[in-house]
Protein backbone atom coordinates (compact mmCIF):
# COMPACT_ATOMS: atom_id res chain seq x y z
CA UNK A 1 0.00 0.00 0.00
CA UNK A 2 1.31 3.11 -0.93
CA UNK A 3 -0.31 6.91 -0.27
CA UNK A 4 0.01 7.80 -3.74
CA UNK A 5 0.75 6.20 -7.02
CA UNK A 6 1.60 8.74 -9.82
CA UNK A 7 1.26 7.17 -13.17
CA UNK A 8 3.86 9.11 -15.90
CA UNK A 9 7.35 10.55 -15.00
CA UNK A 10 6.85 13.27 -17.29
CA UNK A 11 7.26 17.17 -16.14
CA UNK A 12 3.96 16.86 -14.33
CA UNK A 13 4.15 13.43 -12.35
CA UNK A 14 8.06 14.40 -11.36
CA UNK A 15 6.98 17.50 -9.62
CA UNK A 16 4.30 15.84 -8.29
CA UNK A 17 6.62 12.99 -7.12
CA UNK A 18 9.16 15.86 -5.59
CA UNK A 19 6.14 17.30 -3.56
CA UNK A 20 4.86 14.29 -2.17
CA UNK A 21 8.07 13.32 -0.38
CA UNK A 22 8.64 16.36 0.37
CA UNK A 23 5.40 16.65 2.73
CA UNK A 24 6.11 12.99 3.70
CA UNK A 25 3.88 11.04 1.58
CA UNK A 26 4.61 7.34 0.53
CA UNK A 27 4.97 7.44 -2.94
CA UNK A 28 5.63 5.33 -6.11
CA UNK A 29 6.10 6.89 -9.73
CA UNK A 30 5.73 4.64 -12.45
CA UNK A 31 6.87 5.06 -16.42
CA UNK A 32 6.28 2.81 -18.83
CA UNK A 33 9.32 4.38 -21.34
CA UNK A 34 12.98 3.37 -19.91
CA UNK A 35 13.90 6.89 -18.99
CA UNK A 36 12.01 9.92 -17.31
CA UNK A 37 10.67 13.19 -18.54
CA UNK A 38 8.05 12.60 -21.47
CA UNK A 39 8.05 14.81 -24.10
CA UNK A 40 11.17 16.46 -22.87
CA UNK A 41 13.44 14.26 -24.93
CA UNK A 42 11.72 15.05 -28.01
CA UNK A 43 11.95 18.56 -27.69
CA UNK A 44 15.37 20.16 -29.66
CA UNK A 45 14.56 23.75 -29.76
CA UNK A 46 15.74 25.82 -26.79
CA UNK A 47 13.22 26.65 -24.02
CA UNK A 48 13.17 30.40 -23.03
CA UNK A 49 10.25 30.29 -21.17
CA UNK A 50 10.17 28.55 -17.99
CA UNK A 51 10.18 31.19 -15.25
CA UNK A 52 14.03 32.03 -14.18
CA UNK A 53 15.60 28.89 -16.11
CA UNK A 54 17.15 28.81 -19.53
CA UNK A 55 17.89 25.45 -21.18
CA UNK A 56 19.53 24.38 -24.34
CA UNK A 57 16.79 21.85 -25.32
CA UNK A 58 13.94 19.38 -23.41
CA UNK A 59 17.08 17.10 -22.04
CA UNK A 60 18.54 19.96 -20.76
CA UNK A 61 15.63 21.23 -18.69
CA UNK A 62 15.41 17.22 -17.31
CA UNK A 63 19.09 17.55 -16.51
CA UNK A 64 18.28 20.51 -14.40
CA UNK A 65 15.08 18.61 -13.38
CA UNK A 66 17.08 15.94 -12.34
CA UNK A 67 19.31 17.53 -9.90
CA UNK A 68 16.20 18.82 -7.68
CA UNK A 69 14.90 14.91 -7.64
CA UNK A 70 17.89 12.91 -7.03
CA UNK A 71 17.91 13.58 -2.94
CA UNK A 72 14.41 13.04 -2.67
CA UNK A 73 12.85 9.67 -1.33
CA UNK A 74 10.14 8.16 -3.47
CA UNK A 75 10.33 5.36 -5.31
CA UNK A 76 10.66 5.40 -9.53
CA UNK A 77 9.85 2.57 -11.59
CA UNK A 78 10.62 3.12 -15.18
CA UNK A 79 10.41 0.64 -18.40
CA UNK A 80 6.96 -0.19 -16.53
CA UNK A 81 3.63 -2.03 -18.73
CA UNK A 82 0.49 -1.40 -16.69
CA UNK A 83 -2.09 -4.09 -17.71
CA UNK A 84 -4.93 -1.97 -16.36
CA UNK A 85 -6.08 0.61 -13.74
CA UNK A 86 -9.01 0.43 -11.10
CA UNK A 87 -9.61 4.18 -10.16
CA UNK A 88 -12.50 3.03 -7.93
CA UNK A 89 -10.19 0.55 -5.87
CA UNK A 90 -6.96 2.77 -6.62
CA UNK A 91 -5.22 -0.92 -7.88
CA UNK A 92 -2.75 -1.12 -11.21
CA UNK A 93 -2.07 -4.26 -12.57
CA UNK A 94 1.33 -4.64 -14.33
CA UNK A 95 1.98 -6.49 -17.18
CA UNK A 96 4.09 -9.58 -14.97
CA UNK A 97 0.94 -9.51 -12.48
CA UNK A 98 1.63 -7.61 -9.85
CA UNK A 99 -1.03 -5.67 -8.41
CA UNK A 100 -0.08 -2.04 -6.57
CA UNK A 101 -2.54 -0.66 -4.13
CA UNK A 102 -2.30 3.01 -3.55
CA UNK A 103 -4.55 5.63 -1.41
CA UNK A 104 -4.90 8.54 -4.10
CA UNK A 105 -3.81 8.26 -7.53
CA UNK A 106 -2.18 10.90 -9.51
CA UNK A 107 -2.59 10.29 -13.72
CA UNK A 108 0.14 11.96 -15.46
CA UNK A 109 0.14 10.19 -18.69
CA UNK A 110 0.28 13.08 -20.89
CA UNK A 111 0.15 13.15 -24.69
CA UNK A 112 1.24 11.74 -27.82
CA UNK A 113 1.68 13.10 -31.31
CA UNK A 114 -1.47 12.72 -33.72
CA UNK A 115 -0.88 10.80 -36.54
CA UNK A 116 -2.61 11.14 -40.25
CA UNK A 117 -3.21 7.38 -40.93
CA UNK A 118 -1.83 8.11 -44.28
CA UNK A 119 0.17 5.44 -46.43
CA UNK A 120 3.86 6.22 -45.87
CA UNK A 121 3.82 8.09 -42.66
CA UNK A 122 4.92 5.16 -40.93
CA UNK A 123 6.98 3.24 -43.56
CA UNK A 124 9.24 5.99 -43.82
CA UNK A 125 10.03 7.04 -40.51
CA UNK A 126 13.90 7.07 -40.04
CA UNK A 127 13.85 7.58 -44.06
CA UNK A 128 12.74 10.87 -45.23
CA UNK A 129 10.21 11.29 -42.38
CA UNK A 130 11.52 13.59 -39.33
CA UNK A 131 11.37 13.71 -35.86
CA UNK A 132 11.96 17.12 -35.87
CA UNK A 133 13.37 20.50 -38.06
CA UNK A 134 15.76 21.45 -35.39
CA UNK A 135 17.16 17.88 -34.52
CA UNK A 136 16.96 16.70 -38.37
CA UNK A 137 17.83 20.16 -40.43
CA UNK A 138 21.29 18.88 -40.83
CA UNK A 139 20.49 15.83 -42.15
CA UNK A 140 17.91 17.50 -45.08
CA UNK A 141 20.11 20.77 -45.97
CA UNK A 142 19.82 21.28 -49.57
CA UNK A 143 16.30 19.34 -50.14
CA UNK A 144 13.01 20.01 -50.86
CA UNK A 145 10.70 19.08 -47.72
CA UNK A 146 7.07 19.20 -46.57
CA UNK A 147 5.87 20.47 -43.45
CA UNK A 148 2.09 19.28 -42.35
CA UNK A 149 0.36 21.13 -39.78
CA UNK A 150 -1.28 24.68 -39.28
CA UNK A 151 -0.15 25.34 -35.84
CA UNK A 152 3.00 27.18 -33.95
CA UNK A 153 5.01 23.56 -33.75
CA UNK A 154 4.37 23.58 -38.01
CA UNK A 155 5.25 27.43 -38.27
CA UNK A 156 8.07 27.15 -36.58
CA UNK A 157 9.78 23.98 -37.82
CA UNK A 158 9.21 24.94 -41.68
CA UNK A 159 11.10 28.31 -40.71
CA UNK A 160 14.03 26.42 -39.51
CA UNK A 161 13.75 24.31 -42.21
CA UNK A 162 13.91 27.52 -44.60
CA UNK A 163 17.36 28.02 -43.08
CA UNK A 164 19.06 25.09 -44.95
CA UNK A 165 16.15 24.06 -47.21
CA UNK A 166 15.55 25.08 -51.04
CA UNK A 167 12.18 25.08 -50.81
CA UNK A 168 9.54 24.40 -47.63
CA UNK A 169 5.49 23.55 -48.34
CA UNK A 170 3.62 24.18 -45.49
CA UNK A 171 0.50 21.93 -46.44
CA UNK A 172 -3.12 23.08 -43.79
CA UNK A 173 -6.12 21.28 -44.13
CA UNK A 174 -7.77 24.65 -42.70
CA UNK A 175 -8.42 27.63 -44.20
CA UNK A 176 -6.33 29.95 -42.20
CA UNK A 177 -3.39 28.84 -39.85
CA UNK A 178 -3.66 28.63 -36.21
CA UNK A 179 -0.24 30.20 -35.70
CA UNK A 180 0.30 33.10 -33.90
CA UNK A 181 1.11 36.35 -35.55
CA UNK A 182 4.96 36.48 -34.63
CA UNK A 183 5.17 33.26 -36.48
CA UNK A 184 2.85 34.08 -40.22
CA UNK A 185 4.68 37.32 -40.53
CA UNK A 186 8.21 35.15 -41.09
CA UNK A 187 6.30 32.86 -42.89
CA UNK A 188 5.47 35.69 -45.12
CA UNK A 189 8.44 36.93 -45.06
CA UNK A 190 10.37 33.67 -46.70
CA UNK A 191 11.15 33.43 -49.82
CA UNK A 192 11.39 30.00 -49.81
CA UNK A 193 8.19 28.90 -47.72
CA UNK A 194 5.16 28.31 -49.95
CA UNK A 195 1.92 27.81 -47.60
CA UNK A 196 -0.93 25.65 -49.29
CA UNK A 197 -4.21 26.17 -47.37
CA UNK A 198 -7.34 24.02 -47.66
CA UNK A 199 -4.89 21.16 -48.69
CA UNK A 200 -4.09 17.61 -47.51
CA UNK A 201 -1.60 15.14 -48.12
CA UNK A 202 -2.93 12.26 -49.12
CA UNK A 203 0.51 9.80 -49.24
CA UNK A 204 4.10 9.45 -48.96
CA UNK A 205 5.73 8.25 -52.00
CA UNK A 206 9.30 6.75 -52.36
CA UNK A 207 11.34 3.24 -52.72
CA UNK A 208 13.81 3.33 -50.15
CA UNK A 209 13.28 6.81 -48.73
CA UNK A 210 10.48 9.49 -49.27
CA UNK A 211 10.89 11.46 -52.75
CA UNK A 212 7.59 12.76 -53.07
CA UNK A 213 4.11 13.47 -51.04
CA UNK A 214 0.77 13.16 -52.92
CA UNK A 215 -1.27 16.78 -52.14
CA UNK A 216 -5.19 17.12 -52.41
CA UNK A 217 -6.19 20.75 -52.44
CA UNK A 218 -9.82 21.67 -51.85
CA UNK A 219 -11.82 22.09 -55.16
CA UNK A 220 -9.59 20.08 -57.10
CA UNK A 221 -10.79 17.64 -59.59
CA UNK A 222 -7.43 15.36 -58.54
CA UNK A 223 -4.32 15.53 -56.83
CA UNK A 224 -1.18 16.22 -57.47
CA UNK A 225 1.99 15.26 -56.71
CA UNK A 226 5.49 16.79 -55.51
CA UNK A 227 8.53 15.90 -55.41
CA UNK A 228 10.14 16.29 -51.72
CA UNK A 229 13.02 14.91 -49.56
CA UNK A 230 11.56 14.74 -46.42
CA UNK A 231 8.84 15.42 -44.66
CA UNK A 232 7.53 16.99 -41.77
CA UNK A 233 4.31 15.76 -39.19
CA UNK A 234 2.97 18.61 -36.99
CA UNK A 235 -0.79 18.57 -36.67
CA UNK A 236 -1.36 18.46 -32.74
CA UNK A 237 -1.45 15.61 -29.80
CA UNK A 238 -3.79 13.36 -28.38
CA UNK A 239 -4.11 12.67 -24.51
CA UNK A 240 -3.01 9.15 -23.54
CA UNK A 241 -6.10 8.58 -21.82
CA UNK A 242 -7.29 5.49 -23.67
CA UNK A 243 -6.19 3.36 -20.02
CA UNK A 244 -8.93 4.72 -18.17
CA UNK A 245 -11.78 5.50 -20.70
CA UNK A 246 -15.10 4.73 -19.08
CA UNK A 247 -14.36 5.18 -15.93
CA UNK A 248 -14.10 8.95 -15.17
CA UNK A 249 -15.20 12.21 -16.65
CA UNK A 250 -13.02 13.31 -20.65
CA UNK A 251 -14.27 15.68 -23.01
CA UNK A 252 -14.74 15.32 -26.35
CA UNK A 253 -10.99 14.87 -27.11
CA UNK A 254 -10.36 12.89 -24.67
CA UNK A 255 -8.88 14.87 -22.32
CA UNK A 256 -9.57 14.32 -18.58
CA UNK A 257 -11.72 16.93 -16.59
CA UNK A 258 -10.71 18.61 -13.46
CA UNK A 259 -11.17 20.98 -11.06
CA UNK A 260 -8.87 23.70 -9.96
CA UNK A 261 -7.37 20.91 -7.13
CA UNK A 262 -6.86 18.55 -10.87
CA UNK A 263 -9.47 16.18 -9.09
CA UNK A 264 -11.14 14.42 -11.45
CA UNK A 265 -14.57 12.86 -11.33
CA UNK A 266 -13.05 9.52 -9.34
CA UNK A 267 -12.49 10.12 -5.93
CA UNK A 268 -9.20 10.13 -4.88
CA UNK A 269 -7.75 10.60 -8.21
CA UNK A 270 -6.06 13.75 -9.78
CA UNK A 271 -5.01 14.26 -12.95
CA UNK A 272 -2.67 16.55 -14.12
CA UNK A 273 -0.41 18.31 -16.86
CA UNK A 274 -1.47 17.93 -20.72
CA UNK A 275 -3.47 14.71 -20.10
CA UNK A 276 -5.91 17.64 -18.30
CA UNK A 277 -4.36 20.66 -19.65
CA UNK A 278 -5.75 20.70 -23.72
CA UNK A 279 -5.85 24.77 -23.50
CA UNK A 280 -2.62 25.41 -22.09
CA UNK A 281 -0.17 22.83 -22.27
CA UNK A 282 3.09 24.37 -20.92
CA UNK A 283 5.76 22.95 -18.97
CA UNK A 284 5.37 25.65 -16.01
CA UNK A 285 1.53 24.37 -16.24
CA UNK A 286 2.36 20.70 -15.77
CA UNK A 287 4.70 21.36 -12.57
CA UNK A 288 2.24 23.92 -10.82
CA UNK A 289 -0.30 20.92 -11.44
CA UNK A 290 1.61 18.45 -9.79
CA UNK A 291 2.59 20.65 -6.96
CA UNK A 292 -1.02 21.41 -6.73
CA UNK A 293 -2.21 17.87 -6.28
CA UNK A 294 0.22 16.96 -4.01
CA UNK A 295 -0.69 19.75 -1.65
CA UNK A 296 -4.07 18.81 -1.79
CA UNK A 297 -4.01 14.79 -1.01
CA UNK A 298 -1.38 15.74 1.47
CA UNK A 299 -3.69 18.41 3.27
CA UNK A 300 -6.67 15.10 2.62
CA UNK A 301 -4.03 12.25 4.19
CA UNK A 302 -1.99 14.53 6.66
CA UNK A 303 -3.79 17.35 7.50
CA UNK A 304 -0.62 19.45 6.75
Amino acid sequence: MHDVVIIGAGPAGLSAAFWCDELGLDTLIMEQDETVGGQLPKIYNPIEDYLGLRADNGADLLEHFATGIDAADFDLWTNVAIENVDLKAKRVKLASGEELQAICLIIATGVHRRKLGIPGEDEFVGRGVMESGARDAALFAGKDVCVIGGGDAAAENALLLAEVCPTVTLVHRGKTLRARRYFTERLQASHCITVFKEAIVRRILGSKRVEAVEIMREGAIKPFQMAVGGVLFRIGVEPNSELFDGQLQLDAQGYIIVDGAQRTSVENVFAIGDVSNPLAPTISGATGAGATAAKVIAARLTGV
